[in-house]
């Protein structure tokens, strides 16, 4: 088992915008993916990866290849996002709107993510899943997720309250619809798990607890772990401390609570 280790990042950088920062970060190699350079590329199929569009279809479809090995053990930080009282959305109104509402979430999401250098690894209709620090290295990949998820909030919540306005604002039974995210870091597996899909993903403990977390956050909030919230102690302050149940798991579980005002 391989544990990532992490590189100088001075060249990536200087290449941002022009090669895959996942295959510097990776392999030291820089493929371009913007500009003539990137043209031949194209020709057989390297093209931007819909998870982040600074990385390339290497880091997404060939993780055998960039990697030598099916999966490897990396520090990772998990992001799980969702919304809340989509449920009760779905049954007052209509297809259209709803695909509306679920294009601006994922929209809105993606490019706050994408602006803290993490991917959108899987999205699942009103929800999806993201990594920090994987393929592109960051040290600091605890609060690049805590930024990225107060940019979520932020985007997400002018952008769902002018769609829900007409249809009465709240319907989870709770308050506002809005989005709930849950984060965690520690070690997870990262590789290609499918036998008929390429494209890798994490799994684990810290995937499996940030989710849990996810579900327990209300909306507006976001619940970040102990552990991730040891790596990032400036991004913390004022929050408090809830105590919570999650399914899975046999002992409480603390986590901080951060909000928007």
């Amino acid at each position: 088992m391989t544990t990532i280790a992490s590189r100088d990042r001075e060249p990536a950088q200087q290449g941002h915008g022009t090669i895959c920062r996942g295959c510097w970060d990776q392999m030291h190699v820089p493929i371009p993916i913007r500009g003539a350079l990137a043209l031949p590329f194209r020709a057989f199929g390297i093209t931007r990866s819909k998870m982040n569009p600074n990385i390339c279809t290497i880091c997404e479809r060939a993780f055998q290849y960039v990697k030598k090995q099916r999966h490897v053990t990396a520090g990772a930080t998990i992001l799980f996002a969702d919304i809340r009282g989509f449920t009760t959305l779905s049954e007052r109104i209509d297809v259209v709107m709803l695909s509306e509402i679920v294009s601006q979430f994922q929209g809105r999401c993606a490019q706050a993510i994408w602006a803290h250098d993490g991917i959108v690894n899987k999205q699942m209709g009103d929800g999806l899943m993201a990594i920090f620090n994987f393929p592109i290295m960051r040290k600091d990949h605890a609060s690049a997720a805590i930024m990225a998820a107060r940019d979520i909030q932020q985007n997400c919540r002018s952008a769902l309250s002018s769609l829900t306005a007409d249809l009465g604002g709240s319907f989870d039974g709770s308050g506002a619809v809005g989005v709930g995210v849950g984060i965690h870091s520690g070690d997870v597996e990262i590789g290609e798990f499918s036998s008929f899909r390429s494209d890798f993903t994490a799994i684990g403990g810290v995937v499996n607890q940030a989710a849990r977390l996810e579900s327990q956050a209300a909306a507006g909030e976001i619940l970040v772990s102990t552990e991730t919230a040891a790596r990032a102690p400036e991004l913390m302050a004022g929050t408090e401390t809830r105590s919570l149940v999650l399914k899975g798991i046999a002992q409480p579980v603390q986590a901080r609570v951060l909000t928007l005002h």
